[in-house]
């Protein structure tokens, strides 16, 4: 796909990391046990909300009109695979957010853990055949690292029940 990703999408996509950030210092935090559980549930929910909107952005690559990159032919475009695909986060941030339901936030964190390795993964592995815009990857692997590292240090944190001293 020969267009360039727009600036907006940039800072946008940098912007959405502060929730993350926020809930994941909130959530290990030293406040109120009750209160810490909250912030855990909206990282969870969040995080859910994020993978959604990860797999509507292929959607939109394979429904938008202009979208075909150069040599690829309509049919490849609207690859009912693709579409499939970008089901798959929304029910793996579905998943995450059934686990406090049953009583186990942390799986929920692993969960999600697993679907944006697994998203950022499916995605770099057909950035090379020209689906996405320029930028798009580069930004995705910024995003998706700092995302995992707050993922994975709330759960680790809380496997071993450390707290954050605010």
């Amino acid at each position: 796909m020969s267009k360039r990703l727009p600036p907006a999408a940039v800072i946008l996509g940098i912007a959405g990391l502060v929730p993350f950030v926020a809930l994941g210092i909130a959530a290990q935090s030293n406040i109120v046990e009750a209160d810490s559980q909250r912030f855990l549930l909206g990282l969870l929910a969040y995080g859910a909300v994020i993978l959604a909107f990860l797999g509507g952005v292929h959607w939109g690559f394979v429904l938008h009109p202009g979208a075909l990159p150069e040599g690829m032919t309509e049919a490849e475009r609207r690859d009912a695979t693709r579409l499939g695909l970008g089901v798959l986060p929304s029910l793996i941030g579905w998943a995450a957010m059934m686990t406090p339901v049953l009583g186990v936030p942390e799986v929920g964190l692993a969960v999600l853990i697993l679907g944006f390795i697994a998203v950022v993964a499916t995605e770099a592995r057909k950035s090379g055949r020209a689906y996405m815009p320029n930028g798009y990857m580069a930004l995705r692997w910024i995003l998706s690292i700092v995302v995992l590292i707050v993922l994975v240090s709330v759960l680790g944190l809380r496997l071993i029940g450390a707290k954050i001293l605010l």
